[in-house]
């Protein structure tokens, strides 16, 4: 059984989610939540994400999805495709899918829940969430947070799940 489709992803209000491949805000509460998240669980960037990260990170299983048959990393399983994505995460309950923008355009289609971060911010960027009908899911958290000392501007953190 394929495992269930879950996508992560901290979004401004003009849907750009980075910019010259590196995020555009700091939210240090957003990165404590994306690894509460994700811990344990298999991990799915594009190549240029994984890139800007740098390095797999610890406690999952990074997968990375790239045209490039070329890439190969230490500790990192590498997919060509949406299938070979999906055959790397064999056996796990859920797949996190962690950008970027061509990345969630593939798995919006089967996500069945969202942890979206909205950021209270219209930012210029090269890299966009792509458009997805809402109507498709209903929100089942939101949790607004304020700008702080560590989090440079105000967001929510918004959980969707896909309607039956």
């Amino acid at each position: 059984m394929p495992p269930r489709i879950t996508i992560i992803a901290a979004v401004a209000r003009n849907g750009i989610i980075g910019r010259d491949n590196d995020l555009i805000w700091r939210l240090r509460s957003d990165l404590r939540r994306f690894k509460a998240l994700t811990m344990g669980k298999p991990l799915l960037m594009g190549r240029k994400t994984f890139a800007s990260i740098g390095r797999p990170l610890p406690g999952r299983h990074t997968i990375v999805l790239t045209r490039d048959p070329a890439f190969a990393v230490s500790g990192v399983a590498v997919a060509h495709d949406w299938s070979g994505a999906l055959a790397a995460a064999e056996g796990a309950e859920e797949l996190m899918v962690a950008g970027g923008g061509e990345i969630y355009a593939l798995a919006l289609p089967q996500a069945e829940r969202l942890h979206l971060t909205e950021v209270d911010l219209a930012p210029e960027g090269d890299t966009v969430f792509p458009p997805f009908d809402r109507a498709l899911y209903r929100e089942t958290h939101r949790e607004a947070h304020p700008s702080g000392e560590h989090d440079a501007c105000a967001f929510s953190f918004v959980d969707l799940a896909r309607r039956d």
